[in-house]
């Protein structure tokens, strides 16, 4: 089994076998018809636990040959231009060349130990992204896995930043107050657009789903800021106390990007932590003609990114960023046999230092050879692209008298649904008509969209990041969804005549 192995001598073994591996993903990329087969859980699922994983195929051809059934034939291929569903990317060439060396060396980003200029280059690269975003010369940050793990490192700092100002000032004043009693005081304010993480992240915290403040939004799907104003204002009234303020630059279902600016003073007032979730809008950073859409996140006490969203990047490749590189101290642990302390005090660069996690992927690495090859405007520029595709996409479904569509995008998500025309079919219809007509276009491997809620009703969503997309895929999706919503509804008015 040591043949397995990599390593000297077994180097062209590893040549051979990842280069057959490539050329299989190459074939299925050059053949691809549609965004997948169209195959059901029922059909695959007895396939795959048929395999006996006690008895190895041993050869590699024949496990690629056993892949291509079990994967590689029915998997959703994010490349085609008709996948319009969730904040899926294409990835660059380059990043995927990064991904098949950071998976060979295998490096552990925990300790410098263990990968001394994979902790370099990820320094670099925080570097790099905290001066795109103007975070000031105190900023520091860490990969993480996604979006999820990015803001709740954020609410976690925010958390233990707000409880050690708190007490501080109440002992300051002659009292003494608990976390214990503090943390059920503590409020976080975000828009009812915002990421689910949010609330997740409440509760993992331990303050639970009741800590977090919905504010509405407005007709553009941006946080409502009078609305937070007055709800900060009755938070201090009410003796709690605003542990953090959560904006979204660029939402999940409209890639709306709330007014950073005004949030940020709001924020300022109240002692509030400002964290921007910019998870999908965080490409405007490298566009050439949009980065002023951003103006305000400078202002930030922390932001997400998601590299793998609007980057061009394999999952996963994500960083949460601070404005002051001591509040990464909050996560900080010193274990003897990994980081102790003396190591800290020896300036050795340990990346677990910062982390919530201890064995972490070279993730980095997809982003540094991305730049290295493209550079940022080149990045940026194919972000450019799906955002004006975007722009022409509403224009499509506006004047399509089949769909109504939600609001204009600010970058690439179009909300919208189908409606019958003469207005007089029941409301719960449409939006079965609509949701039908989504699982349907899913089932045939057509096309892949997206769907929502929108006050109540439900909604179907194009998330467009593939340059390659064009107004033309997008007005064949309309009509192959609107067919399949008329033929529902033709069928469901005759059941009931």
């Amino acid at each position: 089994m040591r043949s397995h192995l990599l390593n000297e001598t077994t180097a062209d073994l590893y040549r051979r076998s990842v280069t057959e591996g490539v050329e299989r993903v190459a074939a299925k990329l050059a053949t691809t018809q549609r965004p997948h087969t169209g195959i059901s859980v029922d059909e695959l699922a007895p396939v795959i636990n048929g395999i006996d994983l006690d008895k190895p195929l041993a050869d590699a051809g024949a496990v690629l040959d056993e892949l291509e059934d079990v994967y590689l034939r029915d998997a959703v291929y994010f490349h085609h231009p008709r996948y319009l569903g969730h904040l899926n990317c294409p990835v660059v060439i380059p990043a995927v060349l990064g991904e098949a060396i950071l998976s060979a060396v295998n490096s552990s980003l925990d300790t410098w130990d263990q990968s001394i200029g994979g902790t370099l280059i990820e320094r670099r690269l925080i570097d790099w992204t905290t001066e795109r975003i103007g975070l000031g010369p105190a900023a520091d940050g860490i990969f993480t896995s996604g979006g999820s793990q990015s803001n709740f490192h954020a609410l976690l700092l925010a958390r233990d930043e707000a409880c050690r100002l708190v007490m501080k000032k109440a002992l300051d004043e002659g009292r003494e107050l608990t976390k214990a009693e503090l943390l059920p005081k503590l409020r976080i304010f975000t828009s009812e657009a915002s990421h689910f993480s949010v609330q997740k992240s409440a509760a993992m915290l331990g303050l639970g789903y009741e800590a977090v403040i919905s504010v509405p939004v407005d007709r553009n799907r941006r946080m409502d800021t009078a609305v937070l104003a007055l709800e900060l204002e009755e938070c201090a009234s009410e003796g709690l106390f605003p542990m953090a303020v959560v904006a979204t630059a660029g939402t999940t279902d409209f890639g709306s990007i709330d007014p950073l600016p005004e949030i940020a003073r709001l924020a300022d007032e109240h002692s509030a932590w400002m964290h921007v979730d910019a998870a999908y809008g965080c490409g405007l950073l490298a566009s050439p003609t949009r980065r002023h859409l951003l103006d305000g996140i400078e202002r930030a006490d922390s932001v997400t990114v998601d590299y793998h969203k609007s980057f061009f990047q394999p999952v996963s490749s994500s960083a949460m960023l601070v404005r002051d590189r001591d509040t990464l101290k909050h996560a900080t642990y010193h274990a003897d046999y990994l980081n102790p302390r003396r190591m800290a005090e020896e300036r050795i660069p340990n990346q677990v230092d910062k982390s919530i996690q201890t064995t972490r992927r070279f993730d980095a690495l997809k982003l540094w050879v991305t730049l290295r090859v493209m550079g940022a405007d080149g990045i940026g520029s194919l972000f450019d692209e799906v955002i004006d595709l975007a722009a022409a996409g509403w224009d499509v479904i506006d004047a399509d008298p089949r769909f109504e569509v939600v609001v204009k995008p600010q970058i690439s998500t179009l909300v919208f649904r189908y409606v019958p025309e003469g207005g007089d079919v029941r409301a719960d219809l449409v939006d079965e008509a609509n949701l039908h007509a989504r699982k349907a276009l899913f089932a045939s491997g057509e096309a892949v969209v997206a769907g929502t809620k929108v006050d109540g009703n439900q909604y179907l969503k194009f998330t467009l990041l593939n340059p390659q997309t064009t107004t033309a895929d997008i007005a064949a999706v309309l009509d192959l969804l609107a067919a399949h919503a008329e033929q529902f509804l033709g069928e469901s008015l005759a059941l009931h005549r």
